[in-house]
């Protein structure tokens, strides 16, 4: 009542009340006044409600609609011929799309067609290839699943994985894909686990499911005894971990034994996995273990005979973005393991194991569990839905004008709306860099990993560079990366090589969009195979990567022990410099070069190389301790969740 800033007609509300003549309903339009200022979508809540209505996914695409499609789903495990059969009716058609989950997956089937004289074009999302000399679409297109058209008509369209539908990052574009595609006859491989969704999503659109089943083409079996000790490993073994941690540590015991390992994992560039997996089938070379994350579950045709799990939780990330450890699905599992003895390879029977005795009764219970039936799609708000939403809250920002759509958004039980932290997280990083809401929206989807911190910081300078208006030339991009590039001396210089390679694959991804803004798309895709032999040979000598990073830390370690031990151990005195015959000693006023500790240990005389490699052992035997205690971690966390199971 005393406040300075109160309006007049408040004021007097106010006073009426006390006074008893007014009612405390005549504050409500100052309430609502008010409440309009904070949250402006109050004076536009039915237009927004409308915009944000995703209740009849089928009717965003009319071409679709206008025809009559057959539907025909393949569904069967893994290494059971479905997508074969799907691929040959594709390869006889007149014209044809295939759409697939990996670069890796549309790379081999562009191959697959043009070996077979059905000419066909790679779309992905970094790479556009016509194999018309003039540049002419093909009537054949392989292509990631992001990058399919819902435009153009084909007679025949494999999608493949259908069962991604349910993934909370990118089941929309499976959803796109299958409702979108104007095809007379759309394919569909996959988990019978999407057959019912599948079956109610084409009821909607008057279109009837044809569903062929399909059984494993070999036997897979369970062993009763799992691996214990790396001295059991034989030729066509593949050890999957969940982490680069365990990979890292197991392809360095592997190797200590004298055996060679080929590594796989989801970082790693096309190229390389290409390359590793070459190297592990190859019956001619040395290496015959597989040391691999579960990238090794889609895209690559590898001759194994026995996969054994590392382990049995897994970091994953659920639908709200929070990070979860839990112990992995059986689709997951069933997924993973089903790459043991496949019909094309050396191996015609499969193994699957754990490598600790304990997991294994916990691996035949996922095994034999029914898979469960996936219950909704994928769906993410579309640029012009943004663009709609904008119109009515024009000071809005981007993050907030995605989450008042999906607050208030509304979906029948078919549906999900899609994890979006991603696309929140760069909106928030770009927001104050001055972009049109198209072109904030486009830089919002480029697939980004946000742990890379190199990553995050290149996206970042190419909307400030794209923001003025200023090309982003070859010249440009090498000078951020610093290229040309050292090979990898450690792990960590391997990791940062693999970074680079996501910040090139992120250039050609907006070259494919803004053309004019990243005009030297050939170029950069030059140095990225460049850059991927150099990955090559660095994984290729992996071992000694891990053995350089792990002397390093170790010298590390020696430098923390002796800055907190005040340099030496029991309170002994620190000797003092200790002159080289043949050498000038230094004035008492200067001050001495900066070295690691471990050159002035040796320099002074103090620390021998036999002492250094003591030294490494102690610290190994210390490394191996903590993996033996994350190992017991993970048996926690396995019992508490078969507890609340």
């Amino acid at each position: 009542m005393e406040s300075d800033p109160l309006q007049v007609d408040l004021h007097i509300v106010l006073s009426d009340i006390c006074c008893g003549v007014g009612h405390m309903d005549d504050i409500f339009p100052f309430f609502m006044r008010h409440a309009k200022q904070v949250f402006p979508m109050l004076d536009c809540m039915d237009d927004l409600r409308k915009i944000s209505d995703l209740r009849l996914p089928p009717n965003w695409y009319p071409e679709a609609r206008a025809i009559q499609r057959k539907i025909i789903f393949h569904a069967g495990p893994t290494n059971s011929g479905k997508t074969y059969h799907a691929i040959q009716r594709y390869l006889g058609a007149k014209s044809g799309i295939y759409c697939g989950p990996l670069k890796l997956l549309a790379h081999e089937i562009y191959k697959k067609s043009n070996d077979a004289g059905v000419p066909c074009d790679l779309i992905t999302g970094e790479e556009l290839i016509h194999v018309d000399p003039e540049g002419k679409p093909s009537a054949h297109a392989a292509c990631t699943v992001e990058m399919c058209s819902v435009n153009t008509p084909y007679e025949v369209a494999v999608i493949d994985e259908i069962q991604m539908i349910r993934d909370p990052g990118r089941g929309w574009a499976w959803t796109r894909a299958l409702l979108g595609i104007c095809a007379q006859e759309i394919h569909l491989c996959g988990e019978a686990a999407a057959i019912n969704l599948v079956t109610e999503l084409m009821y909607t659109t008057g279109e009837e499911v044809e569903v062929r089943n399909y059984e494993r083409l070999t036997s897979l079996k369970v062993l009763d005894n799992a691996l214990q000790s790396l001295n059991n490993l034989r030729p066509g073994d593949c050890i999957v971990c969940f982490n680069k941690n365990d990979i890292f540590s197991v392809s360095r015991q592997i190797e200590a034994r004298g055996l060679e390992c080929a590594v796989i994992y989801g970082s790693l560039p096309p190229g390389t996995k290409i390359a590793q997996a070459n190297k592990f089938n190859d019956p001619d070379d040395q290496c015959k273990i597989l040391v691999a994350t579960d990238a090794i579950g889609m895209g690559l045709n590898l001759s194994i005979k026995r996969i054994i799990f590392n382990s049995l939780v897994k970091p994953s990330v659920n639908e709200k973005g929070e990070k979860e450890i839990d112990t992995i699905s059986t689709s997951q599992a069933l997924q993973i393991a089903g790459r043991a003895g496949r019909f094309s390879s050396m191996f015609k029977e499969g193994e699957v194991t754990t490598m600790v005795q304990e997991d294994l009764p916990l691996l035949k219970e996922i095994l034999d569990k029914p898979v469960h039936a996936i219950q909704a799609a994928g769906l993410h708000p579309t640029a012009e839905q943004i663009e709609m939403f904008a119109y009515h809250l024009p000071d809005a920002t981007l993050a907030n004008l995605v989450d008042i759509f999906v607050s208030l958004s509304q979906v029948d039980g078919h549906y999900f709306v899609c994890n979006i932290e991603d696309f929140k997280f760069v909106a928030d990083m770009i927001q104050h860099i001055p972009l049109n809401l198209r072109s904030r929206y486009v830089f919002c989807t480029a697939p980004i990993n946000r742990n890379l911190p190199f990553v995050c910081t290149s996206l970042l300078k190419f909307a400030r560079q794209f923001s003025r208006n200023e090309p982003l030339t070859f010249q440009w991009i090498c000078k951020h990366v610093t290229w040309p590039v050292s090979p990898p001396k450690t792990i960590k210089d391997l990791m940062h090589l693999e970074a680079v390679h996501d910040v090139l694959d992120l250039y050609l991804w907006l070259s494919y969009r803004f053309m004019d803004m990243f005009p030297d798309a050939a170029l950069v895709r030059a140095i990225q195979r460049e850059l991927d032999a150099i990955i090559q040979t660095g994984v290729h000598s992996i071992t000694k990567l891990i053995r350089a990073s792990e002397s390093r830390t170790a010298l590390q370690i020696l430098d923390e022990t002796s800055k907190d031990s005040g340099g030496f151990p029991d309170g002994a005195p620190t000797p003092g410099p200790r002159r080289i015959r043949g050498t000038k000693s230094l004035p008492a006023n200067a001050e001495p070069q900066k070295a690691s500790l471990t050159s002035r240990l040796v320099q002074d005389g103090l620390l021998t190389p036999d002492m250094l490699k003591q030294l490494e052992k102690e610290w190994m035997s210390r490394h191996q301790s903590r993996g033996n205690q994350t190992r017991l971690n993970e048996l926690d966390i396995l019992k508490k969740n078969r507890k609340k199971k």
